[in-house]
């Protein structure tokens, strides 16, 4: 178990969201599932309360807190992808499990958690010590739903 662990409430869904994340990304596991062992607000004893899991090695809590949560962009889980097939099934997955797309390579999923989905290479395109390059590639980001690396790295190279 890490040190810190993001600790994610669900209204009921803790283990069902727990176990579609682990279905995006390698090296994810469920952990444990904690089961209530007396009634609680918005829960009955036997009914599942804590789910850990691990995503891509890093461990998460979720909590069944019994009443919905609001999720902000104040705080997300970014997957960096591979390449370009791997945004592209991360993104359909979430999209397709009742996900709503936003802007420059975001999306909720259905329980409302946002996430980041990034191609490796783009976070160095906008780090680069080619200040026309980044300029370039951040206005393209901007102008995406979904980020396509094709084109971002059309536009960091200038063409």
């Amino acid at each position: 178990m890490s040190k810190i662990s993001p600790c994610i409430w669900y209204e009921t869904e803790a283990e069902e969201a727990a176990r579609f994340y682990c279905s995006l990304v390698p090296n994810s596991s469920i952990d444990r599932v904690q089961r209530a062992p007396i009634d609680y607000p918005g829960g009955k004893a036997g009914n599942v309360l804590v789910v850990g899991f691990t995503l891509a090695g890093q461990s998460f809590i979720g909590l069944n807190g019994g009443s919905p949560a609001t999720f902000s962009t104040a705080v997300s889980f970014t997957i960096h992808c591979e390449d370009q097939a791997e945004v592209d099934r991360v993104w359909d997955a979430i999209l397709t499990n009742g996900g709503k797309a936003n802007a420059c390579g975001w999306i909720n999923d259905r329980w409302g958690v946002p996430w980041q989905i990034v191609p490796n290479g783009f976070t160095e395109m906008l780090a680069s010590t080619n200040g026309e390059g980044a300029k370039r590639a951040m206005t393209a980001m901007m102008g995406m739903i979904k980020l396509d690396m094709a084109a971002l790295k059309k536009a960091f190279d200038g063409g």
